[in-house]
């Protein structure tokens, strides 16, 4: 499998669209889904983004590129007078959940946070709000990062005016995307935290590729003038990470707290038996049963609910309802390392279009991985590109000339003289040897350690400028 991957990321510059989030947990405090009272901190998130000339990108919508970085320098800046983007706030990340369904009138996702936690007899009762994003609040809240992506789709020349999926072109995840504890993490191996991660993509609206700026930052949910909602017709599409992947310690907190329900009323003797919940292994998959509505005292909700768990279903449902837990049906890494046919889409974008994306990233409280010490991790990052490639040689058995490895052609040496080992922060395919760096082209911007420095580098044009970021 990772040869196969290696070989998918050496013809990045054939994808459609790749895009690198470097995620270094390690400023303001967050706080864990559950008890609270241990903390991690947030500094910043870089978003990378290439792509070849039948995509382009921006973030305020009259400027166009194909290769785009996005960090928390600039996520408001540069995106367009009006954006409601968010970067986490000072506080940085706060445990979440979502299943994804959209607030049309606000054109933003749902989302909800812990209103209170607290001990029963064989797991947590769980009380939960909605957090406030809509219409009124005015923008997103703190606890989770949120921006808008403009994709110009330059494939084809018809423009349909219908919202159809049949008329749409399939975009794929790379196999190489991933979320994992970057290289300067505390206790990297242990806690598990990247385990938790989502990456949600709500495609909010879209209009003809050739129409004014004001039309394109103006897209929202709702069909006016030029622009054709799509909100109304999909949820955001939730990419699940290491959704296979538990740690040793999440299993032991699960095992520790978790016990058999039966009871309706949390507070009853009867509640709970003595038997041990249904087990979370290793390298098997374990559904996420997110929050799709307001939680209070009356609704009797265990976090550990759902037939996977505990084996209560008194508060699952099967579509969003106040009081209520749902079976997530995200987009797993498991679905995405699949091979040929197999292989599933991952969304749909319209021809000759741009679309209006708002890219939600957040720590999901009701994974089975987002226990008390999850949080104690200190930096994680996060990688994902699209591709509307659906082969690759491999599955075709391809035998001829070599495919194209433009990642691999246009590579800039920079000289930097490390004072000690450097050990990269974001996995950005840029690699340091005898006193240079390999960067490929598309890459603007990446961190690494020099020692127990920490240095964010930055391209200007051709110009590299090294800076410290302690």
């Amino acid at each position: 499998m990772t040869k196969r991957n290696n070989k998918h990321e050496k013809r990045l510059r054939m994808l459609i669209l790749a895009v690198v989030v470097c995620t270094f947990i390690l400023g303001a405090s967050t706080y864990a889904w559950f008890i609270g009272m241990r903390t991690v901190n947030v500094s910043s998130f870089d978003v990378s983004i290439a792509t070849t000339e039948s995509l382009m990108l921006s973030i305020d919508g009259k400027t166009w590129t194909e290769n785009l970085t996005i960090n928390g320098e600039n996520y408001n800046t540069a995106a367009y007078t009006g954006n409601t983007n968010s970067w986490g706030g000072e506080d940085g990340l706060i445990p979440m959940s979502s299943i994804g369904k959209i607030d049309t009138a606000a054109s933003r996702m749902i989302l909800f946070e812990k209103g209170s936690f607290t001990a029963s007899d064989g797991g947590y009762r769980l009380m939960a709000s909605q957090v406030k994003n809509g219409e009124a609040d005015g923008g997103e809240a703190d606890g989770y990062v949120a921006f808008d992506l403009f994709i110009r789709n330059m494939s084809g020349n018809e423009y349909y005016e219908e919202v159809d999926f049949l008329n749409e072109e399939a975009i794929y995840l790379t196999p190489g995307s991933s979320v994992k504890v970057s290289g300067a993490g505390a206790d990297k191996e242990k806690t598990g935290i990247e385990n938790s991660v989502r990456v949600a993509f709500m495609q909010v609206g879209r209009v003809k590729s050739d129409v004014a700026e004001g039309d394109i930052t103006g897209i929202t949910c709702t069909d006016e003038g030029a622009v054709l909602g799509i909100c109304d017709d999909r949820d955001a599409t939730i990419w699940e990470p290491n959704d296979t992947q538990h740690v040793d310690n999440a299993i032991n907190w699960y095992n520790t707290a978790c016990k058999k329900r039966t009871g309706a009323t949390l507070t009853a003797d009867d509640a709970y038996t003595a038997e041990a919940c249904n087990a979370v292994v290793n390298g098997t998959y374990s559904k996420t049963y997110a929050v799709s509505g307001v939680i209070d005292y009356t609704n009797n909700v265990d976090n550990y609910d759902g037939i996977e768990y505990n084996g209560y279903t008194g508060s699952i449902a099967s579509e969003a309802a106040a009081g209520k837990l749902v079976g997530v049906d995200t987009f797993t890494d498991s679905e995405k390392n699949l091979q040929s046919t197999a292989r599933p889409e991952f969304i749909r974008l319209a021809p000759n279009s741009i679309t209006k994306v708002r890219v939600y990233i957040w720590l999901e409280g009701q994974d089975v991985d987002n226990y008390d010490f999850a949080q104690l991790g200190r930096q994680i990052s996060v990688n994902f590109g699209f591709t509307k490639e659906r082969f690759y040689g491999e599955d075709i058995d391809y035998e001829g000339p070599e495919l194209p490895d433009d990642v691999q052609k246009d590579i800039a040496t920079q000289a930097y003289s490390a004072e000690d080992t450097v050990e990269f922060i974001s996995d950005s395919y840029v690699t340091y040897a005898d006193g240079n760096f390999s960067i490929p082209s598309w890459i603007t911007t990446f961190s690494f350690k020099d020692g127990d420095k920490r240095v964010l580098a930055t391209k200007s044009v051709d110009t590299w400028t090294f800076n410290d970021i302690d």
